[in-house]
């Protein structure tokens, strides 16, 4: 199973969008796949599981996302020239074992020009510490605000046929 997450708990954001449409293309070429977005972590993740009080909630969203994936897309929006420190908590709150030789695909996002490239590398040291393998094509995703129509939806064919790639190729990864 491939779960794509995407690494915001801000609401509503065109990171979730991008996440929903890789989702629809994984199913489109017959693979199961979850969404796992960061809206529904538990709010206080930060105080309560770094420190291994496990929280059920946060323990139901291991068990079906994260514990019987055997990769991972993480579409991750640019913060302040790196990814979200949600996603840094998260990454600090799940022991390493869990994920340790799993595959990782990254997918940057970003109102920008660089589609999040320097958050994409800044997150694969991580990743690599971590023992996971990253694939090695970052798609960037840049000036998201005018690949969408008003409904979210993807209007730009040249990044419609490159998300469809890097699907492809995180499916044969």
């Amino acid at each position: 199973m491939i779960t794509v997450i995407s690494c915001t708990n801000r609401a509503n954001s065109n990171t979730l969008k991008i996440a929903k449409h890789y989702i629809q293309l994984l199913e489109k070429q017959g693979v199961k796949a979850k969404l796992f977005s960061f809206e529904d972590l538990p709010h206080d993740i930060a105080f309560n599981e770094l420190f291994n009080k496990r929280s059920e909630n946060f323990q139901q969203l291991l068990n079906e996302f994260v514990i019987p994936a055997q990769k991972f897309v993480f579409v991750v929006p640019e913060y302040n020239g790196s990814f979200p420190g949600i996603l840094k908590v998260f990454l600090d709150a799940v022991h390493p074992d869990i994920n340790r030789g799993k595959k990782v695909a990254l997918l940057g996002v970003s109102s920008g020009r660089a589609g999040n490239l320097r958050g994409m590398d800044h997150l694969t040291g991580i990743l690599n510490y971590l023992g996971m393998h990253v694939h090695p094509n970052k798609l960037p995703v840049s000036s998201v605000l005018s690949l969408m129509d008003a409904d979210g939806n993807m209007k730009d064919e040249g990044t419609i046929k490159s998300i469809e790639k890097h699907a492809m190729d995180v499916v044969s990864y």
